[in-house]
């Protein structure tokens, strides 16, 4: 059975190209490193309007993170205060973290 992992990634400043790109080497990393089939909750949300804040994404983010078996944080999430924020209520609510 696989195990069910939110990515957490910066992802200010940069193209949905980039964001894509980034998330798909996390998947493959996390794969890599628990040493089973993974799979991924989807948490690139493409369906918010342009008055959409930052913090709705978070809101969002944090919904998923609750269903996930593993959270695994991207390069530069230290960086990135929607990921430190993830990270917190991982640690805060017993969800394993893992950085790739």
């Amino acid at each position: 059975m696989s195990k069910t992992i939110f990515i957490s990634q910066p992802m200010g400043g940069l193209s949905d190209e980039q964001v894509l790109q980034e998330r798909t080497a996390a998947i493959s990393k996390a794969k890599a490193l628990l040493g089973e089939d993974v799979a991924p909750l989807e948490t690139f949300f493409d369906d918010f309007g342009p008055a959409a804040k930052p913090l709705d994404y978070l809101a969002r983010s944090i919904e998923f993170l609750a269903k996930a078996d593993v959270a695994i944080f991207a390069p530069g999430w230290k960086n990135a205060r929607g990921c430190r924020i993830e990270h917190q209520c991982a640690e805060d609510y017993g969800i394993p973290v893992m950085e790739v």
